[in-house]
């Protein structure tokens, strides 16, 4: 049981160093990478109004995190 919620936490921490580096990497080439303003976003513009609703950004987002759910929970099964 320990030895189970130990290796949780190291692939806690490695998720966490992953989505660290991949902040500090899009920091730095941030302007090359559209996130927030793919295809599918809606964007409305009126003399006093802005709507701004990210679809195209959110279905991208909830794809790859389901996706390394999906293997986190298959790493962890097979252990």
């Amino acid at each position: 049981m320990i030895e189970e919620i130990g290796r949780l936490f190291i692939f806690i921490g490695l998720f966490f160093l992953l989505i660290g580096l991949l902040l500090v990497i899009f920091g730095k080439v941030g302007s090359s990478i559209p996130i927030g303003r793919l295809p599918g976003d809606i964007l409305i513009k009126r003399d006093n109004f802005v709507f701004y609703f990210p679809l195209g950004t959110s279905l991208l987002l909830s794809l790859i995190l389901s996706l390394i759910s999906f293997l986190f929970f298959l790493i962890m099964r097979k252990q």
